[in-house]
């Protein structure tokens, strides 16, 4: 059974810069599209950014150019590198998997597991 364990969440100032990991346990990490996902208080959980097994990445418009994805295959851990963020990045942030070397879908409902998720908070 694949377990996923964000971290990396806290609280920053607009502008700032933070780091999110996410250890992938349970299954071959490798085989895999990864996701991102952050839910805004109040708000549905919205698709960030993916990445398939062969490295291709897509980003939503909301983050491209400022959020990063990224996997380690020698370390089963996933990555996305956030920079110049505002109060509007504030969200729990989500990672997720789904059954697929390739990352086919941004429907969350197709994503097979998820972790518990990390906070992150921007202040003006």
């Amino acid at each position: 059974q694949v377990e996923l364990v964000e971290s990396g969440g806290t609280s920053v100032q607009t502008g700032g810069s933070l780091r999110l990991s996410c250890a992938f346990s349970g299954d071959i990490f490798t085989t895999y599209c990864m996701a991102w996902f952050r839910q805004p208080p109040g708000k549905e959980r919205e698709p960030l950014a993916r990445i398939d097994r062969d490295g291709d990445t897509a980003y939503a418009d909301s983050v491209k150019g400022r959020f990063t994805i990224s996997r380690d295959n020698d370390k089963n851990t996933l990555y996305l590198q956030m920079n110049s963020l505002t109060p509007a990045d504030t969200a729990m942030y989500y990672c997720a998997f789904i059954r697929s070397g390739y990352c086919y879908t941004v429907d969350a409902t197709e994503y097979d597991s998820w972790g518990q998720g990390t906070q992150v908070t921007v202040s003006s």
